[in-house]
């Protein structure tokens, strides 16, 4: 008796753990609005569900403004601690046809990359912590919340599937949390900027480590969970909180 309540004891706390990395909403679809200056040029939905070996992250995504038509469709499994494993990505940049397979081989990261007729090939060193981060990916963020939770904030990579493809450090800062509106309900949310090749994003999420929004590094350009309302600030930003 006294081992069996000590493996249920045990068990209540791994499950509170993968509460803690994982969001309350992974299983269910996130829809998100894509904003540029304000006005809405696109729509982003992805879902993260458990699976027998881990998770599968999917994303279909679309966006069309002034000289960009862009639309995606992603399809990637991740390891039961949320780290990349193999991703298949479809896209269509103003009417030029990517692809995009990606998997771990012998300690590396394999990318091919198909566009305008040619195939390249790359090996990029593997991280336990790397992300795969397509433009405009609300799931790359919901996978990189996930990662951050679990590696406070540290050894976080980004894998690019740009050009011949690349793989850059994430540098999280933590900022002072910030007062948002989902659903018309106030709620707190959590603030990082992640510095990526030099490039910054925003990133806001919920108590339960769900994206809310993404200030991207595209000029301009937001992701915003559906029904959320970020409210400005009454003076300037605060500074970092590590």
């Amino acid at each position: 008796m006294v081992r069996r309540l000590s493996f249920i004891a045990h068990a209540r706390v791994l499950a509170l753990s993968l509460l803690v990395v994982a969001p309350a909403a992974w299983g269910q679809p996130g829809v998100f609005e894509i904003m540029l200056n304000g006005g809405q040029v696109g729509t982003a939905s992805c879902k993260i569900v458990a699976t027998t070996h881990g998770y599968s992250s999917t994303t279909v995504m679309h966006v069309t403004t002034h000289g960009l038509d862009y639309s995606l469709s992603k399809t990637e499994q991740l390891s039961p601690s949320h780290q990349f494993e193999h991703v298949l990505l479809s896209a269509v940049v103003n009417n030029e046809a990517v692809s995009v397979t990606g998997s771990l081989a012998s300690a590396k990261i394999v990318l091919h990359i198909s566009a305008n007729g040619h195939t390249v090939t790359t090996p990029l060193t593997a991280h336990a912590g790397a992300v795969f981060m397509p433009d405009f990916d609300p799931g790359a963020f919901e996978t990189l919340l996930a990662l951050a939770a679990e590696r406070n904030n540290r050894g976080l990579w980004a894998i690019i599937p740009k050009q011949s493809g690349a793989i850059a450090p994430i540098q999280l800062a933590t900022y002072e949390d910030q007062q948002g509106t989902l659903n018309g309900k106030t709620i707190t949310v959590h603030h990082l900027v992640a510095t990526i090749g030099g490039s910054q994003a925003n990133i806001y999420s919920s108590a339960d480590n769900q994206l809310m929004q993404a200030n991207l590094p595209q000029q301009g350009f937001v992701l915003v969970y559906k029904g959320f309302a970020l409210k400005p600030l009454s003076g300037a930003a605060a500074a970092p909180a590590n």
